[in-house]
């Protein structure tokens, strides 16, 4: 039998004290965000998590089939504001959409959180009086412990953490990106180039497999991991534009320019269009490009962009209805749940020019 995992085996292992890996634990301060992520590591790799009450409080939380009090039920909805996660996004207020109107379904009210800071979120959080959470986007593990710590469940959409396992919704990026590059492969384009920074995201990262295992499935050179067009910075504001336009114009120059550009998001997709049509390149007769995500401004792009349909507010729903089924049965094994999402033609590509 396998020997409980304690605070002071976790110390040992650090060479810390109790002390510091129970204010860890326990969310409070008095230790720096660096030694708490290597604790919070080092208990999730020791197995510290899996153990059952290992470090939850002991929080009752209402059923959501409560009569008459299950109206006075909120669930909470974290979104930090980091990354353009906002309300006003077109693709995160989308998905927050969906929440919002499953639960009114239901009954339920919503309560909307952006604190990103885990000190912060513990002072404002009234844990008896939420059924549980939802999260949006990306959110640190310092943050998710808490909210696993005061024992709510919680549903995480487009992100999920390595150290707290939980439920999570995502689009199906791989299959989705995987099918979008044979389409640019079908009608004949062989020089194809990801464009985007696979470390931002693990739906980021989803996309680039997708197009990656397209590309050796069909027997193609795929870019390397070490390749600046997968590293981009700047993808939130914008200012990977530079990057992207001394790259592009340095395999103009050299007449090595792919023929078709595949974009990890709309936003890219829009950013690298405007650069092109700037070098004087014609999309998509000079060159196709592609994005991820159909946001509205896709659709209103010059040419409009062909893109991947993300069923955004049905992720919303998605996770609405995995976090109720939680609360009936916390006991049930975890889920990743992958929504489907479909091409979108528009007039952004085209086959490659004749040589």
């Amino acid at each position: 039998m396998a020997k409980k995992v304690t605070m002071q085996k976790i110390a040992d292992h650090l060479g810390v004290s109790k002390f510091v890996v129970s204010k860890s634990l326990s969310g409070k301060g008095g230790v720096n965000e660096t030694t708490r992520e290597r604790v919070i590591q080092a208990a999730s790799q020791l197995g510290y998590f899996t153990q059952k009450n290992a470090y939850l409080h002991n929080v009752k939380h209402p059923s959501p089939a409560a009569g008459s009090d299950r109206n006075k039920q909120s669930v909470l909805v974290l979104m930090p504001n980091i990354r353009s996660q906002t309300q006003d996004s077109l693709y995160w207020g989308k998905i927050v959409d969906g929440i919002a109107l499953a639960l009114d379904q239901e009954g339920l009210g919503m309560v909307i959180v952006s604190e990103h800071r885990a000190d912060n979120f513990v002072n404002i959080l009234n844990p008896g009086g939420l059924l549980g959470l939802v999260g949006v986007g990306q959110i640190s593990t310092s943050l998710l412990l808490e909210v696993r710590r005061i024992g709510l469940p919680m549903v995480l959409i487009d992100h999920e953490d390595a150290l707290i396992p939980s439920d999570t919704v995502f689009a199906n990026n791989l299959d989705s990106m995987s099918r979008l590059s044979n389409h640019l492969l079908g009608i004949g384009h062989t020089l194809l180039h990801f464009i985007g920074n696979i470390r931002y995201s693990r739906s980021f990262r989803d996309r680039w497999i997708g197009f990656r295992s397209a590309l050796e499935e069909n027997h193609l050179k795929t870019p390397a991991g070490d390749d600046e067009m997968l590293l981009l910075k700047g993808m939130d504001d914008g200012t990977f534009r530079d990057a992207f336009k001394l790259w592009m114009t340095r395999h103009k120059k050299a007449k090595t320019l792919p023929t078709a550009l595949v974009c990890a998001n709309d936003f890219t997709a829009l950013a690298v269009c405007e650069v092109l049509r700037e070098e004087g390149l014609a999309i998509p007769s000079d060159i196709s490009v592609t994005g991820f995500d159909n946001i509205e401004d896709a659709l209103r792009g010059v040419p409009p962009l062909t893109t991947v349909h993300v069923p955004k507010e049905a992720m919303g729903r998605a996770a609405v209805e995995k976090l109720l089924g939680r609360i009936r049965n916390p006991s049930a094994p975890l889920e990743k749940i992958l929504i489907s999402a479909d091409i979108v033609h528009r007039d952004s590509v085209a086959g490659p020019q004749s040589i």
